[in-house]
């Protein structure tokens, strides 16, 4: 790394209004299209890059660079977690099933809207079966909130499963859950940073660097996955040429971890174990030489795309960074700091040997 350049200035209100319009596109895995639109579009009137859907519905596109001896890769996921219809109650109210790692204590009494299969939305609330304090007892009230004692109340006249039917929702119909965002002193607080953040970074990257009229080292994949949060997103896609893929995906941020809000870090293992000591260590000196202050840490309970790539045979070296994020799988919370610093990691990488 001789002749380090500075990195290109990034749009930051630019970079904000991808995040917030991506936060806002619902994307629960299976139900990705709207966002996978989102992002082609941010990328149009780039003439260098090539946009194109993989069968399983991924976005991949395609940046030449100078070179194209040893092919690169960055991978970040479109797919939220959500839920689909399960059982319309005799009640008229819905069960759902959840998709991803979906923490039911975490959306009680969030707004949803049901996608209905005959192409018509409504809104509704997830609430717990047995909620006022004035009906119910403090056992009742107590008790485990997970897919049996959770539904949909639909702000719809409907009383009875046959009133549910006839506004045309069934059984596999797809729910989601509103974000919530909102932007305040460089807070970011939203269902779904996880990993919307880290797409929207991918992105300002791009939009800074032919700004400043550069391009990769190397030809560029990025793949924008739609199947990461039921573990199988980055499973195909990548090209088999590609010799290292960057993931980029949120870092969790809790008790005992050495993530934070501010920072971007890399992660050295998660549950699936290490990931590719050479890659991280270079990436580790990229962001010494940019100055770029960053944490390592380890996530217990975490996969990312990087090992589903491993995992179907990718022949590889896999690394992880992204922005720590508050509160995973549940009402995220994150800062611009760290974005910013993410996003000037990902140029560096895109930049440099």
């Amino acid at each position: 790394m001789t002749g380090i350049r500075p990195l290109p200035a990034i749009d930051e209100d630019g970079l904000m209004k991808i995040l917030t319009g991506l936060l806002n596109t619902p994307s629960p895995t299976g139900f990705v299209d709207q966002a996978v639109a989102f992002v082609e579009a941010e990328l149009t009137g780039y003439s260098d890059l090539t946009c194109t859907r993989t069968r399983k519905g991924a976005l991949m596109v395609d940046w030449p660079g100078d070179r194209q001896n040893r092919p690169r890769a960055l991978t970040a996921h479109l797919d939220t977690l959500g839920a689909v219809v399960k059982e319309i109650k005799a009640n008229g109210r819905l069960k759902l099933s959840a998709i991803g790692g979906l923490n039911w204590n975490s959306v009680e009494t969030e707004g949803v809207t049901v996608f209905s299969s005959s192409g018509k939305t409504y809104r509704g609330s997830l609430m717990f079966h047995k909620p006022s304090m004035h009906v119910y007892s403090k056992e009742e009230l107590e008790a485990k909130r997970d897919e049996t004692s959770m539904e949909v109340r639909l702000d719809e006249r409907a009383t009875c499963a046959e009133d549910v039917r006839g506004l045309g929702i069934m059984v596999g119909d797809f729910v989601t859950f509103d974000p919530r965002v909102e932007v305040t002193n460089g807070f970011i607080r939203s269902r779904f940073l996880d990993d919307k953040a880290c797409a929207a970074c991918l992105l300002a990257a791009v939009k800074s660097l032919h700004s400043a009229g550069l391009r990769p080292v190397q030809r560029t994949t990025l793949f924008f996955s739609n199947y990461e949060e039921v573990g199988h997103g980055a499973a195909a896609g990548i090209p088999a040429d590609v010799v290292e893929l960057l993931t980029v995906d949120m870092a969790a941020v809790g008790e005992g971890q050495n993530s934070d809000e501010f920072h971007t870090t890399i992660c050295i293992k998660d549950s699936h174990g290490p990931y590719h000591n050479g890659l991280t260590t270079r990436l580790r000196g990229l962001a010494e030489a940019y100055n770029i202050d960053y944490r390592t840490d380890i996530y217990p309970h975490y996969g990312s795309d990087g090992e589903a790539a491993w995992t179907a045979g990718a022949d590889l070296a896999v690394a992880l960074i992204g922005p720590g994020v508050d509160a995973s799988h549940h009402y995220e919370r994150t800062h611009l700091d760290a974005l910013l610093a993410t996003t000037r990691w990902v140029m560096a990488y895109l930049l440099e040997e």
